[in-house]
């Protein structure tokens, strides 16, 4: 029993980092209804950000914070406002093309300056564990956990209590009225951009004392975050961040009861059977 509780609060650990992660990719499609294929890419930017900031200037990846998020939103708003900002009105299939090549691009330029060598951040919270009882964990995924919720409600928060947050939701629902009562949809669309893009920045950041960086570090975490934000429902907050838990524990138990072997097979029988019975994700719409 100790052992199956183990399994459940790592998966739920787990969890957290992926609904972080995910929850960037819900707001972009939602508000400015763009796909974005190369959102896995930023997290491994966000990685490679924290581990030079380490290796050059001696800060660890929370004490790097603030200047790797800043690095981050820096980076959507130059994404959105050369590339994303052409195709907001093209086809999803478009961005889709666009957003493949600009991973393909990302992927081999992290290649080309920083070699395919695993890049590990070791600071004392890497080996540093947490014994709750019969629990042992690691302080750095624990601490990744309550970052990456208190982020995820935050945003939540942001969007249904703030002026903002509001003008978001109005665009989201229908531009064009929007628009007509004043909010400014490009000024919105570069906003929801750089806060989707700054988000997945921090879940890179906050697996950076426990996973390497590396070119296509980031790769997985992008099918993964498409695949919560289906099952959650593409434009839900609360969808993508149920999702992510979802996703963290199904992950979990398959590894220990089954076999690590079938960890991705058990979340993508539960992509296909939510994609046949309720297209729309447990939270979304029909």
């Amino acid at each position: 029993m100790e052992q199956v509780f183990q399994v459940f609060v790592s998966g739920l650990l787990s969890g957290g980092i992926y609904a972080l992660a995910s929850v960037g990719l819900a707001l972009i499609f939602g508000i400015a209804g763009l796909v974005n294929f190369a959102h896995g890419e930023y997290l491994m930017l966000a990685m490679y950000f924290a581990f030079w900031m380490y290796g050059i200037f001696s800060l660890d990846p929370y004490q790097s914070a603030l200047i790797n998020l800043a690095l981050m939103a820096i980076l959507g708003y130059l994404t959105y406002k050369f590339i994303m900002e052409r195709v907001l009105d093209s086809s999803h299939s478009i961005q889709m093309l666009l957003t493949l090549g600009l991973s393909m691009v990302l992927q081999n330029l992290a290649l080309m300056l920083w070699k395919a060598d695993y890049r590990n951040t070791r600071i004392a919270m890497t080996t540093s564990t947490l014994d709750l009882g019969p629990l042992h964990l690691s302080t750095a995924r624990v601490l990744a956990f309550v970052v990456a919720i208190a982020a995820s409600v935050a945003l939540y928060y942001f969007l249904h209590k703030t002026y903002t947050g509001a003008a978001m939701r109005a665009v989201a629902q229908n531009g064009k009225a929007a628009q007509l009562m004043g909010i400014n949809l490009k000024k919105t669309y570069a906003l929801t951009f750089i806060i989707g893009i700054t988000l997945v920045g921090l879940a890179g950041l906050l697996i950076t004392p426990i996973y390497p960086a590396f070119p296509t570090a980031g790769a997985p975490y992008g099918i993964l975050c498409f695949i919560v934000v289906v099952i959650g429902g593409l434009s839900s907050i609360p969808g993508a961040i149920f999702g992510g838990l979802l996703i963290g524990l199904i992950e979990s138990f398959a590894g220990y009861f089954i076999g690590p072997a079938f960890q991705q097979a058990a979340y993508f029988l539960l992509f296909i059977l939510v994609l046949i019975f309720k297209p729309s994700g447990l939270f979304g719409k029909g």
